[in-house]
């Protein structure tokens, strides 16, 4: 699975970074966006995160005041989407309901 992504600033100085990731299936995105939606920013001031499903393509946005705080929270993203993909390949493609 390929993803591409961008860093932009915008709004006032806040940086901004999206992040597309292309899945077989809409169900296998929605099973990542399920996963990944229950982790908040610990730090409430600063960035904001999106989350969404288009078709089969997980789409995530960023909004930060910091370049640090974006790259921590894009690199802890990018560790929790490794290991939701990599269960999901270890169980094989989801049942259809």
């Amino acid at each position: 699975m390929a993803a591409v992504g961008g860093e932009q600033k915008h709004e006032a100085g806040k940086l901004q970074f999206a992040l597309n990731v292309p899945f077989p299936s809409s169900r296998e995105a929605s099973i990542a966006l399920q996963a990944l939606s229950p982790d908040r920013e610990p730090r409430r001031g600063g960035i904001s995160k999106q989350l969404a499903v288009c078709g089969s393509t997980l789409t995530v946005g960023w909004s930060a005041d910091e370049a640090r705080v974006l790259r921590v929270s894009v690199s802890s993203f990018l560790d929790h989407l490794s290991l939701v993909m990599e269960t999901m390949e270890m169980f094989g493609p989801p049942v259809a309901q």
